[in-house]
């Protein structure tokens, strides 16, 4: 009987310890991070290791004896462990060589150029078009970065508004703001046609420091307090940027103040909240689901693609680099580059059977978009990523990952003048004057991370009875929790994030 008690009590741990797998995957030589390897239960769905080769897998039953973990990756030789006997925390692939003559069996010796012509000519038959219904993971990563913070106050005839009191503003605004947001959901419909897609958030997070929105809504009470102290409930302001100036009439609300009375949980205030808390959903589910259809729509295979290599191919050189392996499949290695003005080099990895682009490699060659006019610029300066396809039962390509880095800059540099103004006081309308110079510099980089677990068939039927509803609103997390997405398969976390953590 005690062994009995002490059975049931190990068996939980046991199972929990058995629910999971949890590996990095490194080159065997360089023992440097694979990215983008898939790995798989008994050939279906899976997870994709990050930038740091980390992965972790759920697994949604007890494994068999005869359960096997595959793990593939463009380039090296396919592992593959009885699932009961895997105890390894590193995984080392190693790169798989290729004779020439491997890939040539069933192909001709053709040039790059020939194969661009045959990726054209198999393009609308090798992908997928139809309507399915997908469980993905989606995380956005957001960098912002304030790289210039000057104002210099040059008249104020407001004692308040001195150059201390904006110099302790200035110094007190956070330099830099990241923030995460993940969503586990399905998606039903066309990849990549917004009009034609629903989705369903099944679980969403936003990991973020709350004490930064704290230090804007202090100085905005203080900043307003002073106003309402100098400033009439009828005047107006004339705002002057440089040359350029614009009316703006005082919002009377401002001056209102709320008695305690107020604030009491009235019924009506209780549906206002209730209307609120249903709008940030609806706002929430419209945003992601438009984040998510943008990035399946940058891929290749649509005509408004910004990736034109294919379209207008002879605007790029390419060069047949390499074969290579992925999926048990031969590939080819092609390299682009613009010949003149366009946007993107690269590289593809086309399957040599049947001539679809199985993975793209991008980046941008120069700024994307540029803009400096009176002393206000705009700088595009950064977008690459990535994008994998892989092949599904019916012989045709779902879109499998998509990552996007984009990064910008902002900078305004210019005189910056508010007066107020007052049409129904004896003598002059001028009440008070601000006169600034102002030389603010921002930078943001935006990342965007989506992997489809797996796909499913739609009919218009299936599609038509499921409605959206936007049921979710994000967990805020000051910092990074490991528990939140247990049992849920997602991309795992890079350092950066395991390490976030709120200023208390």
């Amino acid at each position: 009987m005690k062994h009995l008690y002490i059975l049931i009590f190990i068996t939980p741990f046991f199972l929990q310890a058995q629910e999971a797998i949890q590996a990095k995957i490194l080159d065997s030589v360089s023992k440097k991070p694979i990215p983008y390897a898939t790995i798989s239960v008994n050939e279906k769905a899976g997870v994709i290791s990050n930038e740091n080769g980390d992965f972790l897998l759920y697994l949604t039953k007890k494994p068999s004896k005869t359960d096997s973990l595959k793990i593939r990756s463009l380039g090296y030789e396919t592992k593959q462990y009885l699932i009961e006997d895997f105890q390894d925390t590193i995984i080392l692939l190693s790169e798989k060589s290729i004779e020439l003559e491997e890939v040539l069996v069933s192909n001709k010796n053709y040039s790059a150029e020939e194969i661009i012509e045959k990726i054209n000519e198999n393009l609308e038959s090798n992908y997928n078009h139809n309507p399915i219904k997908s469980r993905l993971f989606y995380r956005a990563s957001n960098f912002n970065h304030i790289l210039k913070n000057d104002v210099e106050i040059k008249k104020s005839s407001i004692p308040e508004l001195n150059q201390q009191f904006v110099d302790s503003v200035l110094s007190d605004l956070p330099k830099n703001a990241d923030d995460y947001t993940e969503i586990l959901a399905d998606i039903y419909g066309k990849s990549g046609i917004k009009s034609e897609q629903k989705l369903d958030i099944i679980k969403a997070s936003h990991l973020y420091d709350k004490s930064n929105e704290v230090t804007f809504e202090a100085y905005e009470e203080k900043f307003n307090n002073i106003l309402k102290k100098h400033i009439k409930r009828d005047s107006y302001f004339k705002i002057k940027y440089g040359f350029f100036g614009t009316k703006s009439d005082m919002d009377t609300t401002f001056f209102d103040t709320i008695d305690n009375d107020q604030v009491a949980k009235t019924d009506a205030l209780l549906e206002a909240e209730k209307k609120k808390e249903k709008e940030r959903k609806e706002y929430f589910l419209k945003y992601r689901k438009s984040a998510i259809s943008n990035l399946q729509r940058e891929s290749f295979i649509f005509e408004d693609s910004d990736f034109n290599f294919l379209s207008k191919s002879n605007r790029y050189e390419f060069k047949l680099e390499d074969y290579s392996f992925l999926n048990d499949n031969f590939v080819y290695k092609i390299r682009f580059n613009p010949k003149r003005s366009e946007d993107y080099k690269g590289v593809i990895y086309v399957n040599v059977d049947d001539f679809a682009i199985v993975r793209l490699d991008y980046e941008n060659v120069k700024p994307l978009k540029k803009f400096n006019l009176l002393g206000i610029s705009y700088r595009h300066y950064l977008k690459k990523g990535t994008i994998i396809y892989a092949k599904n039962n019916e012989g045709t390509y779902d879109l499998k990952y998509a990552d996007s880095e984009d990064g910008s800059t902002f900078e305004i540099e210019r005189p910056l003048k508010i007066i107020e103004k007052n049409k129904n006081t004896k003598g002059r309308r001028k009440q008070n004057e601000l006169s600034t110079d102002v030389h603010f510099e921002v930078s943001n980089i935006e990342k965007s991370e989506l992997i489809i677990f797996d796909n499913d068939a739609l009919t218009t039927a299936d599609f038509d009875a499921f409605t959206e509803k936007p049921k979710v609103k994000p967990v805020y997390l000051p910092a990074y929790d490991p528990e939140f997405w247990k049992g849920y398969n997602v991309i795992e976390p890079n350092q950066a994030i395991k390490d976030f953590k709120s200023i208390e």
